[in-house]
């Protein structure tokens, strides 16, 4: 998923549109299937066929039915690929039962067909401000695989038990027949949750997430709440702000990251599985994000730990937002971690921001590794052996998906670069108020800057006999070059 969310509103101008399309097109971007994969899709669409936990497939009926569970699914308004749906209901014994369905794609895509290779080549689905790339094709991305509203789907069922204080107590997974009753949004329900009209079990997303929330912080792992970037219309022109997400979005994502603990902790006792795994951050890296601390104006205090101070910001604040944005770097360095026959050590296993061994398990319409996930926990949890098709893929898992991650982060960058340029390019030769975020190791002169206002992040260039830049200091800067499509924005000092 993005590092740097931004999207186009209806407002923004056509142009950029036009722009976004042609950089699709740079950055040879498919737009469309193979015609194989594609009747592949259409075909599993119809009539899908549910894999067995020896790797044979049966004929749908064979699904144990849980369509009297009244799941629902929380996104984007927007949003028609529904990975997962919930449920949430306290136990007579005490504590709570976490329901919650993942979509079931194994069931829709045939391992070593076309539309396989095609996953496997994409990895994952690519975000742009306007539009995304699908992993899968649309009639199974957005229709017969997602967990719809009032539709009948297949899907991974976990059924996850926690203790008063919300600690996993239980886990199981299997394969059942699902029927969500309702598409939430999240400032929908936010806003049923904040006036006490939701019913109990939306009521306890905000319970289970704030236990969830203080055990990570037991934990000491770290949780980056960055905003959204929005281009929005503002005094007849375009530009750039932030939109801080709401503690709905951390409730939601608090049972995702318990269900991906769960996940690697079922592979991990199995001794067979796919790991999303993170060293800890170098010491370099924080110290330099402790002069854009200071900067910013963020107070960090020796004492604080990097956990804490993160857990103290306000993402609706735009300083706090930009160094929220500039805390993303700590997070490169994750890849994925096979194990089949002996699970790796704990250090090996480990996930630093997590702080504990976690999985990617709850996205497969959008992310190929999740299709595998599911079928390694479902064996697990059978205690019988996964798929020869996914022993056969797990060696390869890994550098596949380092490729999609890789392609993701490029379109990332350009767009990000595409956008600002097309917001900027009318104010060449302003002067902008600005801090110096980072600064280039074998050339202080060169660096990054993050404006106050707007939202933009741009390079920065001295002369070459110039001296060096301040990093961690707020300093004024001209807008040199800003060139949508040919050349991101780049500033001077002024």
């Amino acid at each position: 998923m993005p590092r740097r969310h931004m999207h186009v509103t209806d407002a923004a101008e056509a142009p950029l549109r036009a722009a976004l399309r042609e950089l699709r097109g740079k950055l040879d971007i498919p737009d469309h299937f193979p015609p194989t994969a594609q009747a592949e899709a259409d075909s599993a669409a119809r009539a899908p066929r549910i894999p067995m936990a020896c790797g044979n497939v049966a004929t749908e009926h064979t699904l144990a039915d849980a369509t009297d569970i009244p799941l629902f699914t929380i996104d984007p308004p927007d949003s028609l690929d529904l990975d997962q749906a919930m449920f949430l209901s306290r136990r007579a014994s005490g504590g709570f039962r976490v329901h919650y369905a993942i979509a079931d794609v194994a069931s829709f895509v045939t391992p070593g067909g076309a539309l396989d290779a095609e996953a496997h080549q994409r990895a994952v689905t690519l975000y742009f401000p306007d539009e995304r790339v699908p992993l899968h094709p649309q009639a199974l991305g957005e229709g017969a695989a997602s967990l719809l509203p009032d539709q009948d789907r297949p899907a991974v069922l976990w059924e996850l038990d926690l203790d008063a204080d919300g600690a996993l107590t239980g886990t199981s997974v299997r394969r059942a027949l699902v029927r969500s009753r309702a598409k939430l949004d999240y400032a929908g329900v936010q806003r049923i949750i904040d006036d006490r009209t939701a019913e109990e079990p939306l009521a306890l997303l905000r319970d289970i997430g704030t236990l969830r929330e203080e055990r990570e912080v037991a934990r000491g792992a770290i949780s980056l709440n960055v905003p959204e970037q929005e281009i929005v219309e503002k005094d007849g022109c375009y530009t750039l702000e932030y939109r801080a997400p709401l503690p709905a979005d951390g409730w939601n994502a608090q049972i995702s990251l318990l269900t991906g603990m769960a996940a690697a902790d079922l592979m991990l006792a199995s001794g067979t599985g796919i790991l999303r795994t993170l060293p800890t951050a170098p010491d370099g890296s924080v110290a330099r994000l402790r002069l854009t601390a200071r900067a910013l104006g963020v107070d960090w205090p020796h004492h604080t730990s990097y956990a804490a101070l993160i857990r103290g910001l306000d993402p609706g604040r735009a300083t706090h937002a930009a160094f929220l944005q500039e805390c993303t770097a700590l997070l490169r360095g994750a890849g994925y971690t096979v194990f089949d026959g002996a699970p790796p050590s704990a250090a090996e296993a480990q996930h630093a921001a997590v702080a504990a061994p976690y999985a990617h398990a709850t996205a497969p319409l959008r992310r190929l590794v999740d299709r595998y996930t599911s079928e390694l926990c479902l064996a697990a949890s059978a205690g019988t052996d996964p798929p020869e098709w996914v022993h056969t893929a797990l060696p390869a898992l890994p550098q596949e998906m380092e490729a999609g991650t890789r392609r993701a982060n490029q379109v990332e960058r350009a767009c990000v670069d595409l956008v600002e340029a097309a917001l900027m390019r009318d104010r060449v030769g302003e002067i902008f108020e600005a801090l110096v975020v980072d600064i280039q190791e074998k050339n202080p002169a060169q660096g990054i800057v993050h404006l106050y206002e707007p939202a933009v992040i741009g390079r920065i260039e001295s002369a070459p006999d110039g001296p060096a830049l301040p990093l961690g200091h707020r300093i004024q800067v001209r807008l040199a070059e800003a060139d949508p499509g040919h050349d991101p924005v780049r500033f001077t000092p002024a």
